[in-house]
């Protein structure tokens, strides 16, 4: 009997941090070894973007990536950089604009330049078509507020490393964003609520995430210290499968597909 390698996609890993310069080839081995087949570099500034582009070159059956300002970046936002934004978006392997949003836990941006940033990355997916990824962090209404009368014309988006409460979630399932699943759900000190909220989730809009090298999956017995790596992805989908009712089989199946649907990957 022939047994079937389990299928994961990362459709959010830095893997532009500093702290993968010295074994990216190495990190990049183990996760597909680990069946992370499939992974998006999330481009997070102009530098970033650029990197992440090149590790798609090198990886062009494994990588894709994305291109834009994280809100902790949109002090940096300038017509001339978002020029060279959209430039790396005309090379096939980019398949999203982002990181974008809005992020008021830290505020590393003022709102204004947040919403500024977020406003031109919203039109520039709409003048494109290509999907959006999306970080909120206690933003919720104003991000709504933001992104709703975009909805008829915008593409496929997805709040990605989802967080928040109840309220939140059923908000974007009605706005009909896909929802990416991190580590978060892993951490029995912020994340347990989550627990409550996965199986909520339309199946057809689930994906799953590491935000390598951040939110090492607390339960999983690793040394605290450790960065967190694609590889480590098939925990998260395991805790997923123990919190829903479908069969393990087509939970993997559908979270991969998804995937791939919204980064229109055809093979």
């Amino acid at each position: 009997m022939t047994v079937v390698q389990e299928k994961f996609f990362d459709i959010g890993a830095n893997l532009t941090h500093k702290s993968f310069n010295k074994d990216l080839d190495k990190v990049i081995d183990d996760s597909y070894e680990a069946g992370t087949t499939r992974i998006s570099i999330t481009g997070s500034c102009l530098e970033d973007t650029i990197r992440a582009y090149e590790i798609t070159k090198k990886y062009p059956n494994i990588c894709v990536s994305t291109a834009g300002i994280h809100p902790h970046n949109a002090k940096e936002y300038s017509t001339q950089l978002f020029s060279e934004i959209k430039d790396i978006l005309k090379h096939d392997s980019v398949k999203c604009i982002g990181e974008t949003g809005l992020d008021f836990n830290r505020n590393y941006s003022s709102p204004e330049e947040q919403k500024k940033s977020f406003e031109a990355h919203i039109e520039l997916s709409i003048e494109t078509g290509l999907p959006l990824f999306l970080h909120e962090r206690d933003a919720h209404t104003m991000f709504v507020e933001m992104i709703s009368p975009y909805m008829n014309d915008l593409p496929n988006s997805v709040v990605h490393c989802f967080t928040g409460n109840k309220e939140a979630l059923e908000k974007y399932i009605e706005m009909g964003f896909y929802i990416g699943i991190t580590g978060w759900l892993c951490d029995e000190r912020r994340g347990k609520h989550l627990e409550s909220l996965v199986p909520l989730i339309p199946l057809e809009k689930l994906m799953i995430e590491t935000d390598s090298p951040y939110l090492l999956p607390r339960d999983m017995g690793v040394d605290k210290s450790s960065r967190n790596e694609p590889k480590y992805l098939s925990h998260i989908a395991n805790k997923i499968c123990d919190l829903r009712n479908e069969s393990k089989e087509l939970l993997l199946s559908a979270m991969y597909m998804n995937s791939l649907d919204f980064f229109e990957i055809t093979s």
